[in-house]
């Protein structure tokens, strides 16, 4: 049999079915270390039938389907390591209604946060889920993404209302409503969301949306020493002051983003925040958090208030990952994501810092604060065989200390390939009940096998 000349014709187009090295190259790997490896095929469906029909040709012949997206996966979630199939939604790139009075949007997996917010100024609303990248709606729902404005809104899981999925035999599924709650039965959304494409694929989403608030400031403060900066952070979150962003960026962060960037920024650890809602709620909640950083040994204290400067600002945070890469130019990067108790995170970040002090490491440390996660970007030879044993000891620490304080391994990336081995340890014997639904959903193991759990 000819895989590719039988998606031909179920697809009956051949500028969407590809074997083109280049298209294969492309959809190989995400953004970070994990080696990539191609797939046999590239599919570009436009609609949830043609996906039906892949996905039943795909269970019946056991072939690998790997969906992708943006391809900005930190965790190889898009890599198809054993093959078969890519199945490429960003055709699917439909915002197919607005309901600006019920609060919600209904989309295409291939829809992107950056153009669905766009269509939503017009109704004064945003979506607010903001990992930093340009990810697809789908892509970040398939991962339970966050970012920086999950402090105040909460992650993917709470903005994804209802789904239309295909599963492994091409069926269709729809789960949830247009409706903000429900008590009827299973909560097969909240199963989806995060599942990594290992249960089904997702072809329309229903997500809530939220109004742009009336006045925003954007405050960026710098402190001494990165544990001063986690205990500023700390206490601003206890004072029930309410910030729509913190994040918290160190020394080597702010250097990459300077020489990235063209900024000026001194070079220090900082925290980024941003306080949102009525100008008098604001204006009060400013000053508190001056206070707060004051009282934490502050030496500067900047509040944007216009529209371009805060841009400017958080445009900045969210090229760090990108301006670290470039820092280090031939290197590879392993992203950590851990998030422990608030009150574990001070403690954290400065066994973390220590650790990689002593190991003489490059590292960066930056994170979404505001909820215990933070990310320490780890800058290595990929073919050294001794470097690469040193950071997964190093990771390892990491992701092991944060456990022991009752955290988890992954805040927002997801599992994925790199991963899997602390899934066991932070979930136990759950990990049976997790493969049992794996087995359940998709009994021939063709969806984005090898990720999650190991062999």
């Amino acid at each position: 049999m000819n895989v590719y000349e039988s998606l031909l014709e179920l697809i009956g187009d051949r500028e969407r079915v590809s074997i083109n090295e280049t298209v294969l190259e492309h959809h190989s790997k995400g953004i970070a270390y994990h080696a990539p490896h191609k797939p046999d095929v590239v599919v570009f469906p436009k609609t949830a039938e043609e996906v039906s029909r892949v996905m039943a040709f795909a269970n019946e012949h056991r072939i690998p389907v790997t969906p992708f997206g943006a391809g900005t996966s930190l965790e190889g979630h898009v890599i198809p390591i054993a093959g078969g199939i890519s199945l490429d939604l960003t055709l699917m790139n439909n915002i197919i209604d607005i309901r600006p009075d019920d609060f919600l949007a209904i989309v295409e997996p291939g829809v992107t946060r950056l153009q669905l917010n766009e269509a939503l100024k017009r109704y004064g609303l945003f979506f607010p889920v903001d990992p930093g990248a340009d990810a697809t709606i789908g892509g970040m729902a398939a991962t339970n993404a966050s970012g920086t404005n999950c402090v105040k809104y909460g992650v993917m899981r709470d903005q994804v209302l209802g789904l239309e999925v295909v599963l492994a035999d091409g069926s269709v599924i729809q789960t949830g409503s247009l409706a903000v709650k429900s008590s009827a039965g299973y909560d097969l959304t909240g199963l989806f969301v995060g599942s990594e494409g290992t249960l089904g694929v997702f072809t329309r989403l229903i997500v809530r949306l939220h109004g742009i608030p009336e006045a925003t400031n954007a405050i960026k403060v710098c402190f001494p020493s990165l544990e001063t900066a986690a205990g500023a952070a700390f206490a601003i979150l206890r004072s029930g002051v309410g910030p729509g962003k913190i994040e918290l960026v160190d020394e080597a962060t702010i250097a990459a983003v300077n020489a990235y960037k063209k900024t000026d920024y001194p070079v220090t650890p900082t925290l980024f925040i941003e306080l949102s809602g009525s100008p008098s709620s604001v204006e009060d909640g400013t000053k508190l958090v001056n206070e707060l950083c004051e009282g934490e040994g502050a030496v500067s204290f900047v509040v944007e208030t216009d529209s371009l400067a805060r841009a400017k600002l958080w445009e900045a945070r969210h090229h760090a990952a990108f301006a670290i890469q470039a820092a280090y130019p031939g290197k590879a990067m392993l992203s950590t994501d851990v998030c422990v108790p608030l009150s574990e995170l001070p403690g954290a970040i400065a066994d973390t810092r220590r650790l990689v002090d002593e190991q003489n490491m490059t590292a960066a440390i930056f994170g979404h604060v505001g909820d215990g996660n933070y990310h320490t970007v780890l800058a290595f030879d990929p073919n050294d065989a001794e470097e690469m044993a040193r950071i997964e000891r190093v990771h390892a620490h990491i992701v092991r200390y944060a456990l022991s304080r009752g955290g988890t391994c992954t805040g927002e990336h997801g599992i994925g390939l790199g991963k899997r081995a602390f899934l066991r340890e932070e979930k136990g014997d759950a990990v049976v009940w997790m493969k049992r639904l794996k087995q359940l959903f998709d009994p021939n193991g063709i969806l984005n096998p090898g990720k999650i759990f190991l062999p």
